[in-house]
């Protein structure tokens, strides 16, 4: 066989893989564009470091700040600032390109965001469908997967909340909002395979602590950053319960440097003290 038509068929098998998992409408180019993107109904599996290239003076880094509650701020390689769940604190520097909010509860969201944030991403959705977001703005895409909320009375909210998903430097970090259920493979075949996600783990407002350990065991990602904890010893259980399968890590302060050279081999929790721990007070 040629080489012409041996690149002609890895693309036509390519475009059939992507067509079984996320459907007709999708393109070749759509599968390379993202390594977030999922190619099955189900999560990917953990890369090695091994096979991740060694950092270099050049190499692309992502800012996280934990600013408080729910809110970290992403700076991106070329300077594109995000705020998730964004109710007001944004962190230090200047306002954020992009904000995302979800509403289960006043501390993630606002209805009087800065004016000068051009682009304010809602989780919810209204009577017309889902919120559906695909953003991409200089070095960074965001997009979201709805998931539901309990409402009052024992009843569901559909579509109530999203888990943000960004893509940039070659990451995937993804922020849960406020999650309130397992995830099914359509959920997990949507996010794809990420490499940092933001975990609410205060076990009572979202979900418990065990149910949302389940849902880190099936996204796989390499580095966990707990959030939505309210105080020490709800932080501290969740350490202990992941304390036998991740290794727990602490930063010494509210922003940490993140790059596809220095993801950790085994799956690791880190522990970024709030830049604002009296944000709700």
């Amino acid at each position: 066989m040629s080489r012409a038509r041996r690149v002609v068929t890895v693309r036509l098998l390519l475009a059939a893989i992507l067509w079984l998992a996320t459907g007709p409408g999708a393109t070749v180019d759509a599968l390379t564009a993202s390594r977030c993107a999922a190619v099955a109904k189900g999560p990917a599996p953990i890369v090695p470091v091994a096979t991740a290239p060694a950092r270099t003076a050049t190499e692309q880094v992502v800012r996280i700040t934990f600013v408080g509650h729910a809110t970290f701020r992403i700076e991106s390689p070329a300077g594109v600032v995000i705020a998730t769940d964004y109710f007001g604190p944004a962190g230090p520097g200047r306002p954020p390109d992009v904000v995302t909010m979800n509403h289960a509860h006043i501390t993630h969201y606002t209805p009087v965001p800065d004016p000068r944030i051009p682009h304010i991403l809602k989780g919810w959705g209204d009577a017309t469908g889902p919120a559906r977001h695909d953003l991409t703005l200089g070095d960074i895409r965001v997009r979201n997967v709805p998931t539901d909320i309990r409402a009052p009375e024992g009843l569901v909210e559909k579509d109530g909340n999203s888990i943000f998903i960004f893509e940039l430097a070659g990451l995937c970090i993804g922020h849960l909002g406020h999650l309130h259920h397992t995830l099914g493979v359509d959920h997990l075949a949507e996010i794809g395979q990420l490499d940092v996600v933001m975990v609410p783990v205060d076990g009572a407002f979202t979900m418990a602590q065990s149910s949302m350990i389940e849902v880190l065991d099936l996204l796989k990602a390499r580095i966990v950053l707990p959030m939505h904890y309210f105080g020490s010893p709800t932080l501290r259980a969740f350490l202990m319960r992941l304390a036998q399968s991740f290794e727990v890590a602490f930063n010494d302060g509210a922003t940490i440097e993140v790059s596809t050279g220095t993801l950790p081999e085994r799956r690791t929790v880190m522990v970024v003290p709030e830049l604002h721990p009296r944000v709700l007070e």
